[in-house]
């Protein structure tokens, strides 16, 4: 009998898998643990091995799909054989799936979106099968996850794109009431160019004016704009989208900045640089130094390195520090994970191995959650201030800017140049005050300006 593949599930945070590129067709003999497809989570790059041998019967889906875990990807078996016994023996049936709203081929008429009132809620009460995506798509959003529909995930659980199909459908037909009633969508109740489109064609026709009322005609170009480009947010890109979007809707953010004196770093950079080889600190780079000096600072400040979630805050005695990485398939954080055990030495290898497996696109996506307080290291592009945002649920993050030259006046009253370090730290507010984030960076900057002794500790 032929036998199902589906789509495995690369770590305990993956709900799906955007199917970048196919390696096989039907009709073609693939061997087990051979290639079936490569495919992105939304933290990161890998390929599917196939799991039994024969002929590809069914490819169930295309590139581009995204596709739930533990769905089916493809049948295999004799030349020939028919896949639907094998797909209703599995509890799939004999059909591909439904792709996603947002992925419905183009040539089939699009149905008018329904406002999530009418849609009639799921018996799912608090909807404890909904991913923590969905969870954190429908708080961004504002929309009551028991006015989803039965979820396209795994036993019918719902995934993050069942709450955007209903967000975008919300959307829409608000923006139409909006326009209707004389009411805009837009902040403060004004109408919107959304809100004009999707009422123009109820607009009663416009008085007729005479020529001298006519505008001028400024302009004889006729392809205004231009090209352009249109291309939806998928895979890591989208997911980066729908986080940023939560994190300023779920959290009351607040950003604090400060300087530190840079000279001691730049001095034990360039002896940690021409020390022994065999002590394993040559590689160390100031973003280590800094990073080491964050994690000493979190572990003395509770607060800082926690997670707030339902009105709950869990502090955590160890540190494991998430760092944003920019990789060729946008903003990931990996997480050193027991950084606060940690000696200078492995802290920075650890990081750099982390690193480049993020950039390569194989890290175990596990590695890419439970941090518990965060760093974005952003002196490298010469950036002076920036303000991060917080890697929801966690209640802090440290933005490391540029080393610059800065002017001061010594208590003689002589100006001198001193090389100092940025930084900004973001909390927040619901649960650190101003005092106490000013006490962390006082703290950081101690760190940082004596490191030859935060690196013993």
């Amino acid at each position: 009998m032929a036998t199902v593949i589906v789509m495995p599930a690369l770590g305990n945070s993956v709900e799906s898998c955007l199917i970048v590129s196919w390696a096989v067709k039907e009709g073609d003999t693939i061997a087990e643990n051979s290639v079936l497809c490569e495919v992105e989570t939304d933290k990161a790059a890998m390929e599917v091995p196939a799991t039994a041998a024969g002929t590809v019967l069914k490819r169930l889906w295309e590139e581009g799909d995204d596709v739930p875990v533990m769905q089916p990807l493809l049948v295999v078996g004799e030349p020939g054989e028919d896949p639907a016994p094998a797909l209703a023996e599995a509890g799939f049936g004999d059909a591909a799936p439904t792709p996603a709203p947002e992925e419905a081929p183009a040539e089939t008429p699009a149905a008018e979106p329904t406002p999530a009132a009418a849609i009639p809620a799921a018996p799912v009460g608090d909807a404890p099968g909904a991913s923590p995506r969905a969870r954190n798509l429908a708080a961004a959003e504002g929309i009551d996850l028991a006015s989803v529909p039965a979820g396209t995930g795994p036993e019918g659980r719902i995934i993050a794109r069942d709450v955007a199909a209903v967000a975008d459908g919300t959307t829409k037909a608000a923006a139409r009431a909006g326009a209707t009633a004389g009411e805009g969508t837009g902040l403060g109740g004004r109408v919107s160019q959304a809100d004009l489109a999707g009422s123009a064609t109820d607009a009663a026709p416009a008085a007729p004016t005479s020529e001298a009322a006519k505008p001028a005609v400024v302009s004889t170009e006729t392809d205004f704009p231009g090209p352009s480009t249109q291309t939806p947010l998928k895979g890591i890109r989208k997911v980066i989208s729908e986080r940023m979007m939560h994190s300023l809707a779920s959290s009351a953010q607040l950003t604090y900045t400060a300087t530190a004196r840079a000279q001691g770093l730049l001095d034990l950079r360039k002896r940690l640089k021409a020390s022994d080889p065999a002590l394993g600190l040559t590689k160390v780079t100031i973003g280590d130094l800094v990073g080491f000096a964050a994690v000493k600072t979190a572990a003395k400040h509770p607060s800082h390195n926690a997670h707030l979630e339902d009105g709950v805050l869990t502090t955590f005695e160890r540190v494991h520090l998430g760092f944003a990485c920019d990789t060729p398939r946008g903003l990931l954080v990996p997480t050193v994970r027991d950084a606060s055990r940690m000696t200078l030495g492995q802290f920075s290898a650890v990081s750099k191995e982390l690193a480049a497996q993020a950039i390569e696109g194989n890290i175990n996506p596990d590695l890419l959650s439970g941090a518990t307080f965060t760093v974005s290291n952003l002196g490298g592009f010469g950036i002076e201030s920036f303000t991060p945002l917080l890697n929801v649920p966690q209640t802090a993050i440290l933005g490391v800017d540029a080393i610059v030259p800065r002017a001061w006046v010594n208590e003689k009253g002589k100006t001198k140049v001193e090389q100092r370090i940025g930084l900004s730290l973001t909390a927040d507010h619901r649960v650190i005050d101003g005092a106490d984030a000013a006490r962390f960076l006082a703290d950081l900057v101690a760190f940082i300006e004596n490191i030859e002794f935060t690196v013993m500790l």
